[in-house]
């Protein structure tokens, strides 16, 4: 099996190799899941690649959706058959072959509110919605859907309110951990030779007339310049597409809208059912969606204009998502059930209308410039398609001829091999001294790769223990984020690498010294730099939950914004 590492040392030879080495094919701008496909396409075609990220992996849209594979439903009211048709055929390929590991089959209720044609027509649509994927040929074994009588929907979800529904039908989709497969890519890319390094901002774009042959990069930790030069630059920054098209001067005559989904999480005792539930919204689509301990509920639907990296979640929006939700259950969630909050971004390609939750999901790719391809849109389940897309057309301005996508016979790092430790999870567990329990939640977070973390535990004991207030996650976790991961801040491993933040009362407060420590022996911080790092987290927690208490965005970003991104030398 193959593998590779995001490690410090990783990253500054990666950039070492994009400023003097020899001039790349494509440099892909963008470490959300789409620039990781980018830069896993373009590496697997045998192009020298780099990839750049301005924050974490994954740090924008790409860490902050409902967590979902999926086709995509609503779209086939809006008669999308083509999108749903793709993103049902990228579904299946994910949960069989690209990453199972990380990926899993979850059931959906969809509550039947009115007798008669209400019945006839949502079940025609997931009838077809299931056709769909049979003929896609990447139906991945999940069930077909199920008619249900209002009692056997309440048998399988006692949570509803017998006046909530009249019946309901049964289907499946499937969820991921966005943050972690969003990593994972970019990982598995650097296995097959591409260069990427996160904390590296593109200031401004280089250009021989009008033809764009590269970037200036700033490391955001160390405050250095470089120049890179490529043949060729991909521009898959989603929400800010157009912040990164006006640097070369026009933005282009397509604009992308972001909207803002806020999303909160509950702990699993809270709703009373042994599935996750879909409900319709006169603004959007509610999910709730089984989360292992949790459940996540959301989402909202409603335009943003101001910071894009740190959407707020408002008072409003809280509410809005729990007025919902309540409308359906026995016993009805309180702000003090609310474990944890996100908001996230989706990029949209605007049109003409006002009304985000109406933009297009669709993805387009543009060369808006010489030597500069941009991919926008789309969803995260198609971004395996919006790469090879992109790295399609920015092959068409390479000087050679560049053979075609491979990614549909890809598997991620963790998902190679996969099958094998899975079924060896009692040997693993006797071996490593921990319950088999523990073993399988490892195994669905890294693996395959499962053993190089066992291994830190085989070395050093103590990296058994679990996080204060965080139990699911152990210390060895915090160790390998930092050695193999990429994870440069005490955020990067609480939000990103696992879900601390969301998942536990104290937000991570109470892990949030123990990582730094742990973190800061791997990269070599000091005890004043580790400091720094807990008190950059306990800001940022405040100003989230400072934002939550407000009425608008306005406010809300305003009281979000006070807490600011830690900005430090590697070895602080």
């Amino acid at each position: 099996m193959i593998s590779a590492d995001l490690s410090d040392a990783a990253r500054t030879e990666a950039l070492r190799r994009m400023s003097e080495g020899p001039e790349l094919d494509v440099l892909v701008v963008g470490g959300g899941v789409v620039g990781a496909g980018c830069a896993l396409d373009a590496a697997t075609r045998g192009l020298r690649v780099g990839l750049v990220e301005a924050r974490d992996w994954a740090s924008g849209t790409s860490s902050r959706s409902s967590k979902l594979v999926h086709g995509g439903l609503r779209y086939l009211e809006m008669l999308d058959f083509a999108l749903v048709f793709e993103a049902l055929r990228e579904r299946g390929l994910i949960l069989e072959r690209l990453a199972a590991h990380l990926v899993r089959p979850v059931s959906f209720l969809y509550p039947i509110k009115k007798r008669g044609w209400e019945r006839w027509y949502v079940g025609s649509g997931i009838a077809l919605y299931d056709l769909m994927a049979w003929a896609s040929g990447k139906r991945a074994g999940l069930p077909w859907h199920r008619h249900l009588t209002r009692r056997g929907a309440r048998r399988m979800a006692p949570a509803l309110r017998n006046d909530a529904l009249v019946g309901a039908i049964r289907y499946y989709d499937a969820q991921i951990d966005d943050a972690r497969h969003t990593m994972e890519i970019v990982r598995t890319a650097v296995a097959y030779g591409a260069l990427a390094a996160n904390r590296a901002r593109v200031t401004s774009f280089l250009k021989e007339g009008e033809r764009v042959v590269g970037a200036v990069l700033e490391d955001t930790d160390s405050g250095r310049t470089t120049e890179v030069r490529a043949r060729q630059v991909i521009n898959a920054t989603g929400v800010w597409t157009d912040d990164t098209q006006a640097m070369v001067g026009e933005r282009g005559q397509i604009r992308v809208k972001a909207s803002k989904g806020v999303h909160l999480v509950v702990p699993r005792d809270r709703i009373h059912s042994s599935t996750g539930m879909i409900l319709r919204t006169e603004k959007s689509v509610l999910f709730v969606i089984p989360w292992g301990r949790h459940w996540i509920v959301g989402t909202t639907d409603t335009p943003w204009t101001l910071d894009k990296a740190h959407p707020a979640a408002t008072a409003a929006d809280i509410e809005y998502v729990l007025e919902k939700v309540n409308s359906v259950l026995t016993t009805p969630l309180t702000r003090e059930d609310v474990e944890g909050v996100y908001a996230g971004l989706r990029p949209l390609l605007s049109g003409e209308s006002d009304s985000t939750s109406k933009l297009s999901r669709e993805h387009t790719v543009a060369h808006p410039a010489p030597g500069l391809v941009m991919v926008a849109g789309g969803k995260y389940t198609t971004y395996r398609v919006m790469a090879e897309d992109a790295v399609d057309e920015a092959g068409r301005g390479l000087d050679r001829h560049v053979g075609p996508s491979v990614t549909e016979n890809v598997p991620l790092l963790g998902a190679v091999g996969w099958p094998a430790p899975w079924n060896q999870r009692h040997v693993l567990a006797q071996r490593s001294g921990l319950h088999v329990a523990r073993v399988e939640h490892l195994l669905h977070r890294y693996g395959a790769l499962t053993e190089e973390v066992l291994a830190l535990v085989e070395a050093d004991r103590s990296l058994a223990e679990p996080l204060p207030e965080a139990d699911d996650y152990l210390r060895a976790e915090a160790v390998y984020s930092a050695r193999a991961e990429g994870a440069r801040h005490l955020d990067d491993f609480l939000t990103r690498r696992t879900r601390i933040s969301i998942e536990s009362w104290d937000r991570g407060l109470a892990a949030a010294p123990v990582v730094a420590e742990l973190m800061g022996e791997v990269l070599g911080w000091s005890a004043d730099r580790r400091e720094k790092e807990v008190q950059a987290y306990r800001e940022r927690v405040a100003a989230e939950r400072a934002s939550q208490e407000l009425p608008d965005d306005e406010s809300a970003d305003a009281a979000r914004l006070k807490a600011k991104e830690i900005v430090l030398s590697a070895t602080a």
